[in-house]
């Protein structure tokens, strides 16, 4: 890399940069793909989880930026010497950690269609195709989750493909927000309150942070194992009640279809009764596990959904979409419009104001936005409803062997229900040794299996994450990445025993 050190005086006549030159972009396309394919075809050859050390780029890089051009042969070999190794591969068929970002030759393809167009789609005249095309294929895929027809543009209803779900939830809490406050006064805001179990996403909480909420009401209800770790409606209950015999205004509140830790299911029915007699708003995140939704047998999860406001999930975890696409689906969208909209001069125009077009604008936080639904429409069209269904279920199944392999060890144990393609599980207090007047059996427990996993990820052989739920340190098997087959798993699990048998063995 050459660097501004190297400066050499412009005489103003030298020739213009053509960054937009056809042929050339052909040329470069072409190794860029080519050195993806390459990735792709080799990513299970690297350590799952980065081995750098904090730092280790500063060093591989010039103090300034080069004054004169490199070709991207250069670059590309200095991606592959000073980038890669600096990569978690997410995409590596021995990829367990986190929850899935599963990626395809659709979504990929589907993200170099919307960023070669490169259009800033804030409202429907920016481009009518962005708009229309995000509309209908929100319509398409409500429909494959078999939502309620008042969630869709043809039931009154409709959604838009956000960032994130943190994004998501921050638009449904200011909507909610705003319509209470008009009702109660914007002096009142102190008084509102948010609610949430234990097992929540944290999203939520930044999203009532950046909201307003006053920190002292924001409520996460504990969770029992008796329970599953779901949010129960009389735990809720007891908490409105306590709130509003203090003189506060229940708000939101936002159950999960597959929280983070463990994939619990909060009971969205009984939950959405209670939210009803106060007049909470409900958003549903089902940021994982909404993907498997679409299959008829996993349905079930959402009953309930019909008495929500606002329900999203995650496209680009499960559903081979890149990221980022969130999707949201709301009843009213005229709540989401009235608190994020503005309309200056400079974006006035006579689409808009015949109010029979969307400008997506108004749903969202910013007021750029992406063709996220051109990546979204090449999944749907390419691989079609009966694949998808094919793909989330071989992930579930794949789950479900990984289960029986630990039922078989019975050092080992599964600690929560498995619900999708996620099993939470640990070695058990009874197999650890060690002095338990000193620290308890379930701490000895939770440090060494947390010595487990560390030892495990350290070797890059494969990569997994960790939960507490209740108090027990389990380890995460998230199935989902798009690479992954079975022999993945039972290599995973080979994997797993060997570190258990060391650390066993030395302890």
């Amino acid at each position: 890399m050459g660097s501004l050190q190297n400066q050499k005086p412009d005489n103003g006549f030298a020739g213009t940069i053509k960054p937009l030159d056809p042929e050339e972009f052909r040329r470069q396309g072409h190794l860029v793909i080519d050195f993806l394919a390459d990735y792709y075809k080799s990513v299970e050859r690297y350590p799952v989880r980065s081995q750098v050390e904090p730092g280790y780029l500063k060093k591989r890089m010039p103090d300034s930026a080069p004054y004169d051009a490199e070709p991207i042969e250069d670059i590309l070999r200095d991606v592959q010497k000073d980038i890669v190794p600096g990569i978690t591969h997410w995409q590596s068929p021995n990829y367990f950690a986190y929850f899935p970002a599963s990626g395809s030759i659709a979504g990929f393809l589907g993200e170099v269609l919307g960023t070669g167009f490169n259009i800033v789609g804030f409202n429907w005249m920016s481009s009518p195709a962005a708009t229309e095309l995000e509309t209908i294929v929100m319509d398409w895929l409500g429909k494959m989750l078999n939502l309620p027809s008042e969630f869709l543009f043809s039931g009154g209803g409709g959604g838009v493909l956000q960032g994130t779900t943190c994004e998501a939830i921050l638009c449904t809490l200011v909507a909610a927000r705003d319509q209470m406050l008009k009702k109660i006064g914007r002096e009142n805001i102190n008084k509102l309150v948010v609610y949430g179990s234990d097992q929540t996403h944290s999203a939520l909480q930044k999203a009532a942070q950046i909201a307003g909420i006053n920190p002292s009401n924001f409520r996460a209800v504990a969770t029992t194992r008796a329970d599953a770790f779901g949010l129960t409606a009389d735990a809720l209950r007891a908490t409105i009640e306590s709130d509003v015999e203090s003189g506060l205004v229940p708000l939101f509140l936002c159950p999960t279809i597959g929280t983070t830790s463990s994939t619990a299911v909060d009971p969205l029915g009984p939950l959405c009764d209670v939210a009803e007699e106060y007049g909470i708003w409900v958003h549903v995140d089902a940021a994982y596990a909404g993907s498997i939704c679409i299959c008829p047998e996993y349905r079930h999860f959402l009953d309930g959904i019909e008495k929500a406001h606002s329900f999203s999930f995650n496209a680009h975890k499960w559903f081979l979409t890149t990221l980022d696409c969130c999707c949201l689906w709301v009843k009213d969208p005229g709540a989401l419009i009235k608190a994020l909209s503005t309309y200056p001069e400079y974006l006035r125009n006579k689409a808009s104001e015949t109010k029979q077009v969307v400008d997506y604008k108004d749903w969202q936080i910013t007021l750029s936005r992406r063709f996220r639904s051109l990546k979204l429409w090449l999944v749907i069209r390419s691989y079609g409803v009966a694949n998808l269904r094919k793909f989330l279920r071989s992930h579930v199944k794949m789950a479900k062997n990984f289960e029986g392999l630990i039922g078989m060890d019975k050092r080992f144990e599964v600690v929560v229900p498995r619900n999708f393609a996620t099993v939470c599980f640990r070695i058990s207090p009874i197999e650890i040794g060690g002095n338990h007047q000193i620290v308890t059996k379930e701490d000895a427990a939770n440090n060494f299996n947390a010595k487990l996993l560390e030892s495990i990820n350290e070797s890059g052989k494969i990569y997994m994450t960790h939960a507490v739920i209740g108090g027990v340190y389990v380890m995460r098997f998230a199935v989902g990445a798009s690479l992954t087959e079975n022999k993945h798993v039972i290599w995973a699990w080979k994997v797993v025993q060997e570190h258990a048998n060391a650390l066993l063995t030395s302890s």
